[in-house]
């Protein structure tokens, strides 16, 4: 099998063979304004074949197997499987020959429709409820090298004579002309861009090429990951949707959102921030934080952190960090139309933040791997981001005694934070658990430098405590991947077999370019850091799929990704790190 993009677009190309001579090719894609996916198959025998294609599916509508219903409507050409309000539709171009409603335990007469494939003739049960499977079929009679072409449409919608309606509509459009809309859209989207001349590759074209190309597939992956209506961005497709193995990845958590808002602010596309912004307008919660994550409309999603100890902290700071960020790339009466529009939004935010650090440091609650429960180095940054930013926007608002009052708040939390967790080894704590300040070196303690910036490389004790924070980072997170290194995310980490993460590698990278360009001469030093940040960007490069994607994790035996894919995460630390070596040019 072999998987690709089709060039810059978000088209899948799969092209599968057999020994006997069948060659299949699929191009999947979303059509441009309607809720369908689109699967052209083109199917080539080098032999004269006789025989059968079918199309099996066994949607879970309603993410349930439970009380589905389905229906094949043969005069219409429709087979639609429901629950509820939810329909999902297929229809077929040409239109299908058989059809099964099926039931996948097999009660009573009715057949599997995965069964029922192999005797190669469907037995046209119209409709049934339960547990559904569904197939639907097609005559196939090629000549030596001819190609077949068949077109089937997934389509979703709300309401029956909604889900009618709309596969009404896709069959009297042409192929050429839906495919043409969707390479349309991505060519559209990506001239939006902001372009990479990044000079500093010059010696090296082929990277300076495979990079460009991953910067793009990184910006075409936030653009499938991100709620255009809703303002909302998922961590990751779902893939685990029972939590068997992880808690699932299908919803938004403000702090990944954040990062790929921001990251596409960066690359020219502000627009994304600014819907984030008024949907977390809409999911605040009542004492001013945000819930751990949401479902994508902004309807709290099953959670592990429930109460004042399990929340996650860092992620109302990091809220508030994204605004004051996007505020501060404003203009004219557009800023002072969004201060209007935000003010009560920050101003709980950060009034919870105040409740939550009386004592300087935050009061207990789980880290942001969502695994431990204690006061955190990163939390502790990431409130004081926060902090700063919504003083910030005080300050703006002519608020001064307010600004004056959270910004003294953040100084104290970070005055606490390196007094009582910085270590005398040279690092940051990963924090203070069952009250004990603990001596494991958490990747995530860089989130102090960047993002967050509680440490500034311009202050030269500050710069010896950044240097310090990576140095021990490399020398024991770092992780021998193929003969080249990614970087865990804490020692003894376990999570899926304690792999290399993405997130955290680029993470270092990012850490290592801001600091070369925060230096005012091209000496040793700023080689130093950029050639290594440059390495640790070039392990990530080797890691992504054939299509371009960029995992959570590394597999730490084969260098292949591995586990979620793609991460919004990863995708936004990747253009945040090509946009800084971009900045090389200009210093």
């Amino acid at each position: 099998m072999k998987q690709e993009f089709q060039g810059d677009t978000n088209i899948v190309k799969t092209h599968l063979s057999h020994f006997s001579g069948i060659e299949v090719s699929i191009h999947d894609f979303v059509h441009q304004s309607s809720t369908i996916l689109v699967r052209k198959y083109e199917i080539t025998s080098k032999e004269h074949f006789t025989g059968k294609f079918y199309y099996y599916s066994n949607f879970q509508v309603g993410e349930t197997h439970k009380k589905n219903s389905a229906f094949c409507d043969v005069n219409s050409g429709l087979l639609v499987q429901y629950m509820h309000n939810f329909y999902v539709g297929l229809a077929s171009a040409p239109g299908f020959e058989e059809w099964h409603v099926g039931k996948i335990q097999e009660n009573g007469w009715v057949a599997s429709a995965r069964n029922d494939m192999e005797d190669g003739k469907l037995q046209q049960n119209m409709e049934d409820i339960g547990d559904m499977d569904n197939s639907i079929g097609w005559d196939l009679n090629l000549r030596s090298g001819e190609t077949v072409t068949i077109t089937l449409f997934i389509g979703i919608a709300s309401e029956r004579q909604l889900i009618y309606d709309l596969m009404d509509d896709v069959l009297k459009q042409s192929n050429a002309d839906m495919m043409h809309g969707s390479e349309d859209s991505s060519d559209q989207w990506l001239s939006k861009k902001r372009p990479l001349e990044l000079s500093a590759l010059d010696d090296d074209p082929l990277i300076k090429k495979e990079l460009n190309n991953l910067y793009s597939r990184s910006l075409l992956s936030l653009k499938l990951l991100t709620d255009h209506d809703e303002g909302s961005c998922i961590a990751a497709p779902e893939f685990d949707p029972a939590f068997e193995m992880c808690g699932g990845y299908g919803f938004c958590w403000n702090r990944d959102a954040v990062e790929s808002v921001l990251a596409l602010m960066n690359a020219g596309y502000p627009e994304y921030a600014e819907k984030f912004i008024g949907w977390c307008k809409r999911t605040q919660l009542p004492d001013g934080s945000w819930f751990q994550r949401y479902w994508l409309d902004g309807k709290e999603a099953p959670s592990w952190g429930n109460f004042d100890d399990t929340t996650q902290i860092d992620e109302t700071g990091s809220t508030l960090y994204a605004v004051d960020r996007y505020y501060r790339e404003l203009e004219g009466t557009k800023k002072d139309e969004t201060l209007e529009n935000i003010r009560e939004t920050v101003w709980k935010g950060a009034e919870y933040l105040m409740g939550r650090t009386e004592q300087g440091l935050h009061d207990p609650c789980r880290c942001l791997w969502e695994s431990e429960k204690g006061i955190f180095s990163y939390t502790n940054a990431a409130i004081y981001a926060g902090l700063k930013g919504a003083a910030h926007l005080a300050e703006e608002n002519d608020e001064h005694m307010l600004a004056k009052k959270w910004s003294d708040r953040a100084d104290l939390v970070r005055k606490e934070t390196i007094d009582k967790l910085w270590l005398k080894e040279g690092y940051f704590s990963r924090g203070i658990i069952d009250n004990n300040v603990h001596r494991t070196i958490d990747s995530s303690m860089i989130g102090t430098f960047i993002p967050f910036g509680l440490l500034s490389p311009t202050d030269p004790d500050e710069k010896g405590m950044i240097l310090s924070m990576i140095e021990h980072i490399e020398k024991t997170l770092r992780v021998s991947v193929n003969g080249y290194f990614g970087i865990k995310r804490y020692e003894n980490d376990d999570y899926i077999g304690g792999n290399p993460w993405v997130v955290t590698t680029l993470w270092l990278s990012r850490a290592l370019l801001t600091l070369a360009i925060s230096l005012k001469n091209r000496d040793d030093e700023y080689d130093l850091l950029v050639n290594k940040a440059i390495e640790y960007i070039k392990w990530t490069m080797r890691s992504a799929t054939s299509t371009g994607l960029l995992s959570e994790q590394v597999d730490r035996n084969t260098g292949k990704a591995a586990w979620a894919r793609p991460l919004g995460w990863s995708c936004a630390l990747f253009i945040e790190n090509a946009l800084l070596l971009d900045q090389l040019k200009e210093e």
